[in-house]
């Protein structure tokens, strides 16, 4: 009998697609990867529907979309439900041995055998954070047991590098900056340091004196950069132990970042396409060809019915997404090219994607004073800066009445409500009146403490 192949699973938090030069990023943060991506698939269009981290990685790796999971919010209460079988539960019927490194406690990390944590936070005066280091030295030995026990093996590995504190170790702290970043003459900083609910985290990890807004966008590619050197030495204990070409390796992100984006500054919330689009990298040499570039949308419920046909594993479940075979191998060309998105980490908001239009309704005010309706002709203004929603009610009352029919079709088939509308609390504060009400009321003071938020769903 054909030994079934080992499952890596990578996924990388707050990571830009375009800020891969994979992706067409102008800067050479990721030759490791790059490589990597030579040798098997690259999607061009996968969307993280469900924003943020919790929620992303429920869909990720379950098949499910929010509706099924019903976790929407960064800090989701209780655990996911238990008619939602998870990929590690899947696999671990299957006879895999099953690690997860760096994301005990959440939802979507249900049913690994064996759990692992990392130092993967930081701050400026604790120095430069070596997160993905700190991620290999438990990984690696992990990898070694596994491989030793002979079975097949899932190892889910959740980076921490391009999440904020951006703090890459040297060299690559100024790897792709030259300058001066206290220039006095330099203001660009001065409105994310008024920003009252994130000034003191940033405050936090930021230099003293920090003035230029394109040192900290440097530390974050640097962050990229340093993570994609660490990566390659997963994939050289895989290729010294002889298990490379029997695993199939998948490079994925839960969300993107909005660095100077949208005046969501150095983090990841908001509906823009800055925080949607994800990269999506799949490598396994049996079935996947080399060198692909597939330009179907498709999304993270997508990904767990991929892997399971790649490893040719059968399952009675009933998975919203759909694998992505049949697109890399040019049968079809698109999943499902307009979709429903939703937030709920400092804002409550939910939305309707297409290829052309973008729509985002809150739900709530926002702390960022943001109006209640934005529309985006994702054609002509692809960077999201110009809201049309006064100029252009009738395409705002079409696609509002798309995103309320795929509401009540996704309740109707579950026979679940939408999670969205009953979140209750979902933040400390919440639900907020006004903006203002949330302008004064969220507050993240250090790093410390936005761990412990990240970490709610645990308790």
């Amino acid at each position: 009998m054909t030994r079934k192949p080992n499952v890596l699973l990578i996924g990388v938090d707050s990571l830009l697609a375009d800020h891969m030069s994979c992706y067409g990023y102008h800067r050479h943060t990721t030759p490791h990867i790059d490589r990597f991506a030579q040798g098997g698939a690259l999607f061009e269009r996968t969307y993280s529907a469900h924003i943020p981290t919790t929620s992303a990685y429920s869909s990720m790796l379950s098949g499910m979309d929010c509706f099924s999971t019903q976790v929407v919010a960064l800090r989701h209460k209780g655990p996911l439900s238990p008619e939602v079988k998870t990929l590690a539960e899947i696999l671990g019927d299957s006879g895999y041995n099953t690690t997860c490194v760096g994301f005990s406690g959440n939802p979507g990390s249900r049913g690994f055998d064996s759990y692992l944590d990392y130092p993967g936070w930081g701050s400026w005066t604790e120095g430069r954070s070596p997160k993905a280091q700190n991620l290999n030295n438990v990984t690696i030995p992990e990898l070694d047991r596994l491989v030793d026990q002979g079975d097949p093996f899932f190892l889910f590995l959740r980076h921490m590098d391009p999440h904020a504190p951006y703090l890459p170790p040297e060299p690559y702290e100024r790897m792709f900056y030259h300058g001066d970043e206290c220039d006095p003459s330099n203001t660009s900083m001065q409105p994310v340091m008024a920003f009252k609910p994130f000034c003191d985290f940033f405050a936090s990890w930021m230099p003293p004196g920090i003035t230029d807004k394109d040192y900290v966008i440097a530390q974050y590619d640097g962050a990229i950069a340093y993570m994609d050197a660490c990566i390659q030495a997963i994939f050289n204990a895989l290729e010294a132990r002889g298990v490379l070409e029997n695993t199939i390796i998948i490079f994925n992100g839960d969300h993107g970042e909005t660095l100077y984006d949208h005046e969501c500054w150095f983090d990841h919330h908001g509906l823009y396409d800055v925080t949607l689009h994800v990269p999506l990298i799949i490598r396994y040499p049996r079935a996947v060809p080399a060198g692909k570039r597939v330009s179907g949308f498709n999304q993270h419920k997508d990904l767990v019915p991929t892997i399971l046909e790649l490893a040719s594993i059968q399952t009675d479940i009933e998975f919203d997404g759909r694998s992505l075979m049949p697109m890399v191998e040019g049968e079809v060309a698109s999943h499902e090219s307009e979709f429903y998105i939703t937030e709920c980490t400092w804002m409550r908001k939910h939305g309707w994607r297409t290829p052309h239009w973008k729509l985002i309704v809150a739900l709530e005010p926002d702390f960022h004073f943001k109006p209640t309706i934005e529309l985006y002709n994702l054609i002509e203004d692809p960077d999201e800066n110009n809201n049309l929603a006064e100029a252009r009610p009738d395409v705002v009352a079409t696609l509002q009445d798309r995103m309320h029919a795929w509401i009540d079709k996704r309740e109707e088939d579950t026979g679940l409500k939408n999670p969205m509308m009953t979140q209750g609390a979902w933040v400390e504060g919440a639900p907020f009146k006004t903006s203002q009400h949330a302008y004064d009321t969220l507050h993240i003071g250090d790093p410390g403490q936005a761990a412990r938020l990240q970490a709610k769903s645990r308790q």
